[in-house]
């Protein structure tokens, strides 16, 4: 590490080594130097904060002469006698410019197994309901704006939206505070500490047995494409986005099954299809047989928004009813049939990994058919009741 004056023609005389990298140290002032690497020459100063040695880059050496350099190296190295950390400060300072919209695109980036109904709902989060912070650094985010924003969105969008907002932006913020040191304690905690959470209340609603017949006389006299989409929901359970996104390449109708590749919780999903609904989408292939969605949409996408044909089913049949409410009613009936529980959990998708037995349990489309079919036969005599 040679020790010696920097000016500019002694530098711009350096030639580059051919590996790793060499230090000129400054004899003019301490602490300043060059560092020297295979294809640069970079201005460098080196001090003690609080016992440690740190190294700090001021900048290329073509772009500033060494005159200059010296003068900020003068600055850092005051700074770290008075114990300040430059590294630590442009960390900082580095973590203050991450803005709100910033920290999502940065989850959306890592986070590359989300699902596209997932990454909607964090982005409706950010650029519908959080759309004031967007351009605020998160660090800057406190306490009190959660919590006055959680009361503003409760009062004005529902309480159960709120919750599902600030338990998004809580992901997002231990996200980027996981990645930046001593950052700021998520400000999320506030709606904890003060017991401030809506509290969830879990919808117990289904279609009612009595209400079925006009529920599904109402239904059958709207458009093939929502009477298609509302009885597959029923006889399925299947959750929205799953209907909403099923392509005929995920449906066998010489096999009578239907598979998802993804779902909900990430698992792959194989179900077989009763009579009914081999006989449902045999006839809707031949209308939509064009497109490779189940249930297109506009511009070649996937039907989006299903809630105007629940309105108008809604108010012909007086049965007020939720998507989610099918799904109810399909586990419902199931279990009125006393349909196997580790069956009933497959049909439904949902996991059982809690549960030690059925971890053991492996329960193929051929076990599932005879349920399937139950549920079927039981739908049909409902909606004649």
């Amino acid at each position: 590490m040679p020790n010696i004056r920097l000016t500019r023609k002694f530098i711009d005389a350096l030639e580059y080594p051919q590996s790793g990298q060499i230090i000129y140290r400054d004899t003019m002032l301490p602490g300043f130097g060059l560092r020297v690497g295979a294809k640069s020459k970079t201005y460098i100063v080196e001090g003690q904060v609080n016992r440690r040695t740190k190294r700090v880059s001021l900048g290329r050496a073509d772009l500033h002469p060494p005159e200059t350099a010296r003068l900020k190296a003068l600055i850092v190295l005051g700074d770290m006698a008075e114990g300040i950390d430059p590294t630590e400060e442009k960390r900082k300072k580095a973590a203050d410019k991450i803005t709100v919209q910033k920290a999502f695109e940065k989850f959306f980036e890592v986070r590359t197994n989300l699902s596209k109904t997932t990454i909607d709902n964090y982005s409706r989060t950010c650029d519908t309901y959080l759309k004031a912070w967007t351009a605020k650094p998160i660090a800057e985010i406190s306490r009190h704006m959660v919590l006055k924003k959680h009361q503003q969105i409760s009062k004005q969008n529902g309480k159960a939206t709120a919750n599902g907002v600030f338990r998004h932006f809580r992901s997002v913020y231990n996200f980027i505070a996981a990645t930046e040191d001593e950052f700021p304690p998520n400000p999320v905690q506030i709606l904890s500490q003060a017991r401030a959470w809506n509290r969830d209340k879990r919808r117990q609603t289904i279609i009612e047995v009595k209400d079925l017949p006009r529920w599904w006389e109402a239904v059958s006299e709207e458009p093939n494409y929502a009477r298609d989409f509302l009885l597959m929901a029923l006889f399925t359970g299947m959750r929205r986005g799953e209907l909403q996104q099923l392509r005929w390449e995920n449906i066998d109708l010489d096999e009578k099954k239907l598979h998802l590749p993804v779902t909900k919780n990430g698992d792959p999903l194989s179900l077989p299809l009763s009579d009914f609904l081999a006989n449902l989408l045999e006839r809707r292939k031949q209308v939509v047989n064009a497109t490779p969605w189940v249930f297109p949409g506009v511009g070649g996408s996937h039907l989006v928004e299903p809630k105007k044909f629940l309105q108008r089913v809604t108010s012909k049949s007086s049965v007020a009813f939720t998507l989610h409410d099918l799904r109810r009613t399909y586990n419902t009936i199931a279990e009125s049939l006393d349909i196997p529980h580790y069956a009933l959990k497959r049909l439904l998708n949902h996991r059982t990994n809690d549960d030690v037995t059925g971890g053991y349990i492996v329960i193929n489309v051929q076990r599932l058919r005879e349920p399937v079919e139950l549920i079927a036969k039981r739908i049909l005599e409902l909606k004649e009741a």
